[in-house]
């Protein structure tokens, strides 16, 4: 998947939150509401989110140097760790905050009918900004459900935009509930409970995103190119047996290291002919694969 797909599904929901948490803040304001007040926070917290996404996205492609020669794709990583940690918590806990201190202070709500409406905005905008990170992790998705795809991808910034599409939607879903209950029965606690729920939605969406992106951090093993190298290096007759591999996330790069025995009676310049074809054919058959070290023993 190109890094542009992920730029246009970050673009898109920066612009849908902007405009969803300009409603938001207004409609909270005209209310009174404390889950409107909620979603709010969680669309400017979203906002800062793709800000940050987009920062790491830049700095992701600089040039290689001497001193980092792998180049710069896995600070991407850092930058949604930072979405996650700080943005995503921060959010959840201040909603908790708020949605508890208005349980033990009631504010009355006034034009409901308002915030309802918004609201209802409000999913088309996120079901618009979710449907473009949807398209953007088409391709790499392919027939996976989207946990395993969740589970599985190297795109940080697109599992986090997708992570918040996610929990914005859910979200909204709870304000219009909460809000419709203290509008219908005149109890403002449930809105209350409705800010309460809607925080710690963000704070488990920060654990299954700070969990995955910590397992790219820490250097997350490509196991679809892994195990497609392995089949092809034991499909080859000048390999006698396939001693270890490793294909590592870098980004939006991989970096493969083989351990593999060659028949003992090849020379020199016939083994190094053969492991130059065979690492062509590799970065051939996976144009993620950006770095190939090929080593030659009989025993790993």
């Amino acid at each position: 998947m190109s890094q542009n797909n992920s730029t246009k599904a970050v673009l898109y929901a920066f612009t849908a939150n902007l405009g969803i948490a300009l409603a938001k803040t207004g409609a909270s304001m005209w209310t009174g509401s404390g889950s409107m007040l909620a979603e709010a926070i969680h669309s400017y917290a979203d906002c800062g989110n793709q800000v940050l996404l987009l920062i790491g996205m830049k700095r992701s492609v600089k040039e290689a140097t001497q001193k980092h020669p792998m180049g710069y794709e896995r600070e991407s990583y850092i930058w949604s760790m930072m979405v996650a940690i700080i943005l995503f918590s921060v959010g959840g806990v201040f909603a908790v905050h708020e949605g508890w201190d208005r349980y033990l202070h009631p504010h009355a709500i006034e034009n409901a009918n308002i915030a309802l409406l918004v609201l209802l905005v409000a999913v088309g905008m996120e079901g618009f900004s979710l449907k473009g990170a949807l398209s953007a992790m088409a391709e790499e998705r392919g027939d996976q459900s989207l946990w395993q795809w969740f589970k599985s991808t190297h795109s940080s910034e697109l599992m986090v935009v997708t992570g918040e599409d996610i929990a914005a939607l859910l979200g909204l879903v709870i304000a219009l509930t909460t809000l419709g209950l203290a509008t219908l029965t005149g109890n403002t606690a449930y809105d209350a409970i409705g800010s309460i729920l809607i925080g710690f939605l963000l704070i488990l969406v920060a654990a299954l995103v700070g969990k995955e992106v910590h397992s790219l951090l820490i250097g997350e093993s490509a196991e679809d190119i892994r195990s497609n190298v392995q089949s092809y290096l034991q499909s080859q007759p000048c390999v006698l047996q396939v001693l270890n591999i490793w294909a590592i996330n870098h980004g939006n790069s991989v970096m493969v290291s083989i351990k593999a025995e060659l028949k003992p009676e090849m020379t020199v310049a016939i083994a190094v002919n053969e492991i130059n074809a065979m690492e062509r054919q590799i970065k051939q058959n996976h144009s993620r694969v950006k770095w190939i070290f090929f080593e030659i023993d009989n025993a790993d």
